[in-house]
């Protein structure tokens, strides 16, 4: 199976992902605590019940585990909530831990986007929950501690209060038919963006909607070589996500292969993402059966570890 036939075969289970994982769905400034669990030694409890459950990160060396989309993060840290160009959103979900590099790499490309597009900073959504691992809502990645999702919307030229955190919807950058960005929204200053991050040595992937990645391939100047690593990806029309690689030394960590020297931007690249069964998917005459959560057994072995560690 050829990988877009894949990514087709996929569909319904990838947009019902992207859209749990929007950045436009509201927090709350005092959310429920969840129930404790009946039984958390079951074997055949979610993962995503247990590490949703944590709160705390795991007191270890900072370490990921696995896979983006299937492992934990032994030893995370948080990124501050406000910082000298940035500001983290949707406090209530506890999602802006990750390993140090990963901090580190947030802080340069909020820094850049203040210095080179004269954005008074970023806004920062989901990274990763305080062990990683898999979410109670959303994302499939997001596991290890090195993804990042970053606003297409600038940062204000003042403090969020907690309830804008919450109820700020970020802005879209895609026209209504799919086709190209929204000229009302989309300015040369996102690419600027955009770029900045994608030409850090650490980024493995950039991924944005298919409409943002062909305006990039259209106005980008001179050295193209960061075009490579920029995917396109569902739903990500109102931010870009940031993928980065295995720090040096994360022998438990999986990054995936290098992206090659082809920019993506030829009429065959994209022309998957503008089809019309992509732009408009049909309903499937018999609707897909739920793929089972994953569960511990489902994890590498060290995340029990660190699911257990004080």
């Amino acid at each position: 199976m050829t990988r877009h036939r894949l990514i087709f075969a996929l569909l319904p289970l990838v947009m019902a992902m992207t859209v749990a994982a929007s950045a436009q769905d509201k927090g709350s400034v005092n959310p429920k605590p969840l129930p404790p669990l009946a039984n958390p030694n079951d074997p055949h409890t979610p993962a995503k019940e247990l590490f949703g459950r944590k709160l705390q990160p795991a007191a270890m060396k900072p370490s990921p585990i696995g896979f983006y989309a299937h492992g934990c993060i032994a030893g995370a840290v948080a990124l501050p909530i406000n910082g000298p160009a940035w500001q983290v959103m949707r406090l209530s979900r506890n999602r802006y831990w990750g390993h140090p590099d990963l901090i580190a790499l947030v802080e340069r490309v909020a820094a850049k986007a203040k210095k080179n597009a004269g954005w008074p900073g970023i806004l920062v959504g989901d990274m990763s929950q305080p062990r990683g691992g898999p979410m109670l809502t959303g994302h499939a990645s997001h596991q290890v501690g090195l993804d990042a999702d970053i606003w297409l919307t600038p940062m204000p030229n003042r403090q969020f209060s907690r309830e804008e955190r919450e109820e700020t919807s970020a802005v879209m950058m895609v026209r209504k038919d799919r086709l190209d960005i929204d000229p009302n929204t989309w300015t040369p200053t996102h690419l600027t963006v955009i770029r900045a991050a994608a030409q850090e040595p650490q980024v493995e992937r950039i991924f944005v909607n298919a409409a943002i990645k062909k305006a990039l391939c259209r106005e980008a100047k001179g050295d193209r070589s960061w075009l490579s690593k920029v995917r396109p990806m569902y739903g990500h029309d109102y931010h870009f996500h940031i993928r980065m690689k295995c720090p040096p030394g994360s022998t438990n960590c999986e990054s995936q292969p290098p992206p090659g020297d082809s920019e993506g931007c030829s009429a065959g690249d994209l022309a998957y993402w503008f089809s019309d069964r992509v732009l408009h998917p049909k309903p499937p005459t018999k609707p897909p059966k739920p793929k089972p959560p994953l569960t511990m057994a489902n994890l590498p072995a060290e995340c029990r570890q660190v699911l257990q560690a004080p």
